[in-house]
């Protein structure tokens, strides 16, 4: 017993001494994740079939939900639109598919990874999302961000709107890896320890 208190207490100091360290950048990232609603459209599997139909049913998701998205002001505004649409949205997911697979849709709170764009990076942690998922959704995912609305105009300055100066260096900043993989790592555990 003594043998792994003498191991653990280390190894929790360590831990815990990282975590202070890099408490800045956590705080920033969780609070990032409270800013934005992501689209996440799993793909029924990994066949190059089954992964063209995910972006078909991505490309016309982001059509025909443009001008719902784009009236949006905030968060709360997205994530209202997206739930009093969440019919529609399945809707047109199926139109995409043509009957070839079922479509479910939600509104919900997920854990994504850190996920680099091309000119920004979003860290890890708990996001808000529309998940599509697209038959077993066993296959490889697409996500972007629908507010801001970054995937709908492909321009960091509707990141820029929303997020604090801080917050925006952050994620547009090239030098930031590191805090990255620990905020990544962070959040890992935490959400093993909460799920």
């Amino acid at each position: 017993m003594l043998k792994k208190l003498n191991l653990f207490v280390p190894i929790f100091v360590c831990f815990a001494f990282l975590i202070s360290l890099f408490a800045p950048f956590i705080n920033i990232s969780e609070d990032i994740s409270e800013k934005v609603l992501r689209l996440h459209i799993l793909a029924n599997s990994d066949s190059d079939y089954d992964q063209n139909l995910k972006l078909e049913v991505r490309d016309l998701i982001l059509k025909e939900t443009r001008n719902l998205f784009l009236q949006c002001k905030t968060l709360d505004d997205a994530i209202c639109t997206a739930n009093n649409n969440i019919d529609k949205i399945t809707s047109i997911a199926e139109s995409a598919l043509d009957g070839e697979y079922s479509v479910s849709a939600m509104v919900t709170k997920e854990y994504f990874d850190t996920r680099e764009y091309d000119n920004f990076t979003l860290p890890s942690g708990v996001y808000n999302s529309i998940k599509v998922i697209i038959g077993s959704g066993a296959g490889h995912n697409w996500w972007c961000v629908m507010f801001p609305q970054v995937c709908l105009s492909g321009c960091t300055d509707d990141l820029s709107d929303e997020l604090t100066k801080d917050e925006f260096e952050f994620v547009t900043s090239n030098n930031c890896v590191v805090k990255f993989k620990v905020v990544e790592v962070y959040e890992k555990i935490k959400h093993k320890i909460i799920t």
